[in-house]
């Protein structure tokens, strides 16, 4: 079967970019240049280009050109939570600081309140009409947007504390739970993959052809009873997840994955 040139011009290209011959920030043959490689024309060249930018390998700046994408991927560790930490330090911060690489984390924070969503009140088990509040986090690396972390408990838990702070809160906001008398002392991971919402893009500037990761956390207290869910969402071009296992022989049961709550 022969291959269609625009096809050809993409896997070609594609194939530089896997082998590294076409570095990450690497600019591609400009447009003229591949026509004269491909002998063909403008039209189907820029259809084997619209291929990988779709696919998230390159970006269009124009008028320069085509370039590999290049992002520094920031070690996502979702077991962080937990672990101790500098009194006053973000857990963000706390990661990009151990990166030791001198890039500067920022977030932007946003508090509301809001009915919440079917996959917010399972988790939750709220009761149907019950309000929730939200902590709404862009976090930025030098500036760019790298994932978006938003958190809801039950609006009568939090009110009138510190938690409804639209601001950093140096102590930690789950700190602030434990002060409430509801310490989180487990949680239950659960990662889809999935392309992002209109909403998510738009927050993350994500270009085509992105996949994100949706993190979601449920976090419990002492008793068993859930105090607050966190979603995570992780755009797959900018981070590597990474998960630290421990042997334990302990055998506490498992919390429920609310399925159909998805």
């Amino acid at each position: 079967m022969t291959i269609p040139i625009y096809q050809r011009v993409a896997d070609d290209l594609r194939g530089r970019i896997v082998d590294g011959s076409l570095p990450p920030g690497g600019q591609l043959p400009t447009e003229a240049e591949l026509r004269a490689t491909y002998d063909t024309t403008r039209e189907t060249v820029r259809r084997g280009l619209a291929l990988l930018i779709n696919e998230g390998l390159i970006v269009s700046r124009r008028p320069k050109g085509y370039f590999v994408r290049a992002w520094t991927p920031m070690v996502y560790r979702p077991q962080s939570e937990f672990k101790r930490r500098p009194p006053q330090v973000d857990v963000f911060t706390q990661l990009i600081a151990d990166e030791g690489n001198g890039r500067e984390a920022t977030q932007d924070i946003g508090v509301e309140i809001v009915q919440p969503t079917a996959a917010v009140r399972d988790r939750l088990q709220t009761k149907e009409g019950e309000l929730v509040a939200v902590r709404r986090r862009t976090r930025r690396i030098d500036g760019d947007a790298y994932n978006l972390n938003d958190s809801y408990v039950p609006l009568a838990l939090v009110q009138h504390s510190d938690w409804m702070n639209p601001a950093d809160v140096p102590r930690g906001t789950n700190a602030v739970l434990a002060e409430l008398g509801r310490e989180l002392v487990r949680a239950l991971d659960e990662i889809y993959i999935r392309m992002p919402r209109p909403d998510e893009t738009t927050r993350l500037q994500l270009g085509p052809g992105t996949p994100v990761a949706e993190h979601i956390v449920t976090t419990y207290a002492a008793d068993g009873a859930p105090v607050q869910v966190t979603i995570n969402i992780v755009p797959g071009d900018r981070h590597v997840i990474v998960y630290e296992r421990v042997k334990d022989a302990a055998t506490a049961e498992e919390p429920r994955i609310p399925w159909g709550a998805q």
